[in-house]
């Protein structure tokens, strides 16, 4: 696995949909690093750090969560850095945390989930942390010469959901932000949909890049999401 080149200082480790691991990202500043978030396991950090390392670049010095689900969160015990992660999310990870107390919880996400049964295979245990820095609205990076623009928007997928914004580079990272609720039968909230497009229209950004597919260009996305809204 090797990362892939979006812009000058923008990389990326593409999904894998045979486990359903979520897409991450390198912003490669002058002084700083960022990674966009923390994966599935600490197996899919290691494959990460690995194709950052064979890029000669240094491990994230930071690194941001978009949302509380597993497979961008499970990882966090094993980066390298510090983590970053709206309040909220905080609290859905403290919740896993009492649910992971009970031994049969590990078991039950793997009855439930087959891309989680693949992940952990052959592994009993879960080490849920929470992250190292918490905001409640947004907090920007400079990471030098690039700048990070992390704030918290509506979303019909979660209510914990962060974008990263890179304005240098015309990025807006938006993780599974347009997708409905899986912890809610699935239901798309189509207020939440219209508020989450309204932010997207509103940011000058050339790609628009989801956790679980290729990056996209901005009016391609859009076009989508207005067909998601009729």
């Amino acid at each position: 696995m090797k990362l892939n080149k979006l812009t000058n200082r923008i990389y990326f480790l593409e999904h894998d949909p045979e486990a359903d691991r979520p897409m991450l990202a390198y912003l490669k500043g002058d002084k700083l690093s960022l990674a966009v978030d923390a994966g599935y396991s600490a197996a899919h950090v290691q494959n990460f750090y690995e194709a950052v390392e064979s890029e000669h670049f240094r491990k994230p010095d930071f690194t941001v969560i978009t949302h509380w689900h597993y497979d961008h969160t499970f990882g966090m015990h094993a980066i390298s850095g510090i983590s970053i992660a709206h309040d909220k999310t905080n609290e859905f990870l403290k919740d896993q945390q009492e649910q992971a107390r009970d031994s049969g919880y590990m078991e039950d996400l793997k009855k439930e989930d087959e891309h989680f049964r693949k992940e952990y295979y052959g592994q009993e245990k879960l080490n849920i942390v929470l992250s190292d820095i918490a905001f409640s609205d947004k907090m920007t990076l400079d990471l030098g010469g690039l700048t990070a623009r992390i704030f918290h928007t509506v979303s019909p997928h979660s209510e914990d959901t962060v974008c990263v914004y890179v304005p240098e580079e015309g990025v807006l990272f938006l993780g599974d932000s347009t997708s409905e609720d899986f912890f809610n039968d699935g239901y798309m909230d189509k207020n939440k949909l219209h508020s989450l497009i309204q932010t997207i229209q509103s940011v000058d950004c050339e790609y628009c890049i989801l956790s679980h597919c290729e990056p996209l260009g901005k009016e391609e996305l859009l076009a989508y999401l207005y067909s998601l809204e009729a």
